[in-house]
């Protein structure tokens, strides 16, 4: 497997490192809290010098393939005598690279705060918090699996310094222990592993041993965790939360059954979240909590005046491999995170989730002050990486500069308070009501404005003539229109005529109803030579005329030959001609007949949308 890997390179690196100074650890006490996904080794230290020179700084070892996955290291030394007697300061750490030590050891440099002469000890207290260090094992499980993990620590203290005396403790979720590494002095008492005592050991001693147990409390990670810190200087600070979190536990495998989970959740589902709680600040309020569905009603929210929590549900429970994107809102009374100092303001607000037991891969915090601070300088207790950008708000006209803050591999110990300072006229505080102001009554004079303006065009001016003028060419067109759809009316009832006649065989009749048609032809061309004599006269109706033209001379051309085809019919049934004689006789008019007509309703079709 990859970590018997790892723990062959870290034997052949501690066994050809030197020495680095006289220290000695006269006792070493580990505890490692394996009961979450986060692992915490919390180590007490007893440092002598053994030689006759002062030393000023104690080193920490860590295997390369761990420090990876190093998240949060701190180092307090113990003053009074006694365990747990005196008070604790924090101490400066930092990675450094010794002479002649091999790639495979990372080492951190823990600064005392003064040399340590000869003969003289002292406490350290050192916090290693570590994530992504529990390996399922196996990777994939069903919805009816426990989950089982892996963790790979030394069973001595790795240390360049020479270990007197030293013990271990691992603590478990709970006894179900699949396997686990036996050593000299190994005894198991209930949840709890315990190694050692041991003596006089040498620097970079290693010794390794590997853990496999059950672990089903939940393994939510947050891919990316972006919180928006808005501030008003109206009394408000808007605090807006976007997660993308993913169940980075072992993976769910097959089917998944909601009737199962729902009958024994413990069971069917051991391994796979429900809810998470995060803890608000006490005088949260206008909390809400939503997806890119909507808002999610599964939650619910209670405090006191000395806290808040929200019990976040999402839609589903969450089983390893499985990933949800949401996000939270809330307020918060500016009074209890604004202050001042030296003349500037500042807030002070936590860092960090306010989720319990949430790893964030990727955490970006963005500070938005009000339009116009300046001056602006961030204070962390830890280093993160930062820049400024600027963000465009309602009412605003240059824009509200924004500190935006980055850090990778956050845990819950992260959750400290940072501060960003700023300077603030407390004059552009009027900017936006001013704004406001102007604007509605720069509204109301334009409104009394148009209400006693007269906004119609002349008529007298060269555009209303034009208008007036186009408004009668379109009439005209229009009137055109209705006599060729008269004319074509009076075509249909022709072809009717010819249909009775050859139903009947009444010549007369048709005879008739072709005198009649005439008349009502010849009234209808009476009626459009003055229309057509004004289009022609009229400028405006130049890009018209032709269509207009082309559409009187089809009509009557397509007059003409259905003129000529019911004289044909008529005369052919005054001679007793047969009826396909009389079909072949006409077939040609026919053919002419229906091109034009279908020529005739384009052309109206086309004057029509004119």
């Amino acid at each position: 497997m990859g970590f018997r890997f790892d723990l062959f390179i870290v034997l052949i690196a501690v066994l050809s490192v030197p020495v680095l100074s006289d220290l000695i650890l006269s006792k070493v006490d580990r505890r490692i809290d394996l009961t979450s996904q986060v692992v915490r080794i919390t180590s007490t230290l007893k440092v002598e010098n053994s030689g006759n020179d002062p030393v000023s700084e104690v080193l920490l070892a860590f295997p390369e393939h761990q420090e990876k996955n190093l998240a949060y290291l701190t180092a307090s030394f113990r003053e009074g005598k006694g365990k747990g007697k005196g008070s604790t300061s924090s101490l400066p750490v930092e990675v450094v690279h010794p002479q002649g030590m091999p790639p495979a050891l990372v080492f951190y440099s823990v600064s005392l705060p003064k040399g340590l002469g000869k003969g003289e000890s002292l406490t350290l207290d050192v916090l290693v918090v570590f994530t992504h260090s529990l390996k399922p094992f196996p990777k994939e499980i069903t919805q009816a699996d426990f989950q089982l993990v892996v963790f790979q620590d030394s069973g001595h203290y790795l240390s360049p310094y020479e270990v007197k005396f030293q013990s271990l403790s691992v603590k478990l979720p709970d006894a179900r222990i699949e396997s686990y590494t036996r050593l000299e002095n190994t005894k198991t008492v209930g949840s709890e592993i315990k190694y050692g005592p041991y003596e006089n050991h040498p620097p970079f001693s290693y010794s390794p041993i590997v853990v496999h147990f059950e672990q089903n409390q939940p393994f939510a990670v947050a891919q990316q965790l972006v919180r928006e810190i808005e501030i008003s200087h109206w009394g408000n600070v808007q605090v807006t939360e976007h997660y993308k979190l993913i169940h980075a536990g072992a993976q769910s495998k097959g089917e998944f059954s909601r009737l199962d989970y729902q009958a024994r959740p413990h069971v069917r589902g051991a391994s796979a979240f429900r809810h998470l709680v995060a803890k608000l600040p006490p005088r949260a309020h206008s909390v809400y909590f939503r997806d890119e569905i909507g808002n999610i009603s599964t939650s619910h929210l209670w405090g006191d005046l000395k806290k808040t929590e929200l019990e976040i549900e999402p839609r589903y429970p969450m089983f390893g491999g499985w990933k949800t994107s949401f996000f939270i809102g809330y307020g918060l009374p500016l009074q209890d995170f604004l202050f001042e100092s030296g003349g500037k303001r500042f807030l002070n607000i936590t860092f960090g989730c306010p989720m319990n037991e949430v790893v964030i891969d990727n955490l970006i915090v963005k500070v938005v002050l009000p339009e116009g601070s300046r001056d602006i300088s961030v204070s962390a207790p830890f280093a993160v990486k930062q820049w400024q950008e600027t963000k465009l708000s309602h009412l605003d006209v240059v824009g509200r500069p924004v500190v935006v803050l980055e850090k990778t591999n956050v845990v819950p110990e992260h959750d400290q308070h940072f501060q960003v300072y700023y300077k603030f006229n407390n004059i552009s505080l009027l900017r936006e009501p001013l704004m406001l102001i102007s604007g509605f009554f720069f509204l109301f004079v334009t409104c009394i404005v148009y209400m006693h303006v007269d906004m119609s065009i002349s008529k007298s001016s060269a555009s209303y003539v034009m208008k007036l003028l186009w408004e009668e060419v379109q009439a005209a067109i229009q009137q055109v229109h209705d006599i060729i759809s008269r004319c074509l009316s009076i075509h249909d009832k022709l072809e009717a005529s010819l249909r009775d006649l050859a139903r009947t065989g009444d010549v007369q009749a048709c005879k008739a109803a072709r005198k009649a048609s005439d008349g009502q032809l010849k009234e209808l061309s009476k009626e459009l030579r003055p229309l057509l004599a004004f289009l022609q006269s009229s400028p405006q109706a130049a890009q018209i005329l032709p269509k207009v033209e082309e559409l009187v001379a089809k009509e009557r051309e397509l007059q003409e030959k259905l003129m000529l085809k019911h004289t044909t019919v008529a005369d052919s049934y005054e001679k007793k001609s047969g009826g396909k004689e009389i079909e072949n006789r006409i077939a040609s008019q026919q053919q002419k007949i229906v091109a034009l007509r279908q020529e005739v309703d384009d052309l109206l079709d086309y004057i029509d949308e004119i």
